[in-house]
């Protein structure tokens, strides 16, 4: 737990090191991603003495998560291409995975 922090935020690091060890990651690796998670929110709440430009400046971790990029990896997400194949009021979407939204044109 990172040092002069309050109730609220050992529960927060708490919770994280629980979450990441039920995923299966070691208990090393949950300690380590705890720890990162409540100094970043600690910076971007003014609760620490110093705070590097990217705690403080980028989207908090509550917005990140869960979120992939237009042009990652994976390509966007079914939720993104649902979305463009409603705008186009494409026929059959709701039956159709991601990989047949990938398919139509205009994906």
């Amino acid at each position: 737990m990172p040092q002069g922090s309050g109730p609220k935020r050992e529960r927060q690091y708490e919770h994280i090191e629980e979450s990441v060890e039920d995923r299966g990651g070691s208990e090393k690796r949950a300690k380590e991603i705890a720890a990162r998670t409540v100094n970043k929110e600690r910076a971007r709440a003014d609760e620490s003495k110093t705070a590097g430009k990217s705690s403080t400046q980028d989207r908090p971790s509550s917005e990140r998560s869960g979120r992939r990029s237009h042009s990652g990896p994976q390509g966007p997400t079914y939720d993104q291409l649902y979305a463009k194949a409603r705008r186009r009021d494409l026929h059959g979407r709701p039956s159709m995975d991601k990989a047949e939204l990938k398919r139509k044109p205009g994906h």
